[in-house]
């Protein structure tokens, strides 16, 4: 996925791990945990930049989300750097709300697309903006977690945030086992125990 130039970015620290923030003159692009993220970007052209107020605004929004006190974004995003397709996806991603969960198939039917559930989870895992474009809130159609390119103990703990109860889980699990796990709302609430163990 190529990203325009110049690109502001800066690296921000969460209870999940560190994240990569970038930001185009359209809103932000882009948000990656630097450890165990699929698809990682090439920043080698990008500037950094830490006093972006785009940045900051996602930085601020990023910090309430995970302390439980904002479970939504209002930050300005870019979502140019998809194709047609994969902007499609990624804007019904946004749609899905807190609390709540879709599968694959159900995605690929809310964009009219109900014969492309392959194509779709493609798309999701290609999604650029982790966390903010929520693509942790897909789940398989019997609940369990499959995948999540921040990786799946992320996933739990995203979940948890929301107001999940995943059935199943324990420290050490690997990822085959976790996949299994099951999700199910429970209303919101926030654990501060939550992220024990789930950086990584």
């Amino acid at each position: 996925m190529k990203y325009p130039t110049p690109t502001a970015h800066t690296t921000i620290a969460t209870p999940l791990g560190n994240l990569l923030l970038a930001a185009t003159a359209q809103g932000l692009a882009g948000a990656w945990f630097t450890q165990g993220q699929r698809d990682f970007p090439d920043r080698s052209t990008w500037r950094p930049e830490r006093d972006s107020p785009l940045l900051r605004q996602a930085r601020d929004e990023l910090a309430a989300y995970f302390a439980g006190q904002r479970l939504r974004f209002d930050v300005p995003l870019d979502l140019s750097t998809g194709t047609a397709f994969q902007q499609d996806v990624w804007h019904a991603l946004l749609n899905i709300d807190v609390g709540t969960a879709l599968s694959y198939s159900d995605l690929a039917a809310h964009i009219g697309r109900p014969a492309a559930v392959r194509a779709v989870g493609t798309a999701v895992g290609a999604n650029p903006l982790i966390v903010i474009v929520p693509c942790h809130r897909v789940i398989g159609r019997d609940g369990t977690l499959t995948g999540f390119g921040g990786g799946l103990r992320r996933k739990v703990a995203l979940l948890r945030l929301e107001g999940w109860q995943i059935a199943g889980d324990a420290p050490g699990l690997d990822n085959a086992a976790l996949r299994r796990l099951h999700a199910a709302p429970v209303g919101a609430r926030h654990d501060a125990g939550l992220f024990a163990d789930s950086a990584g």
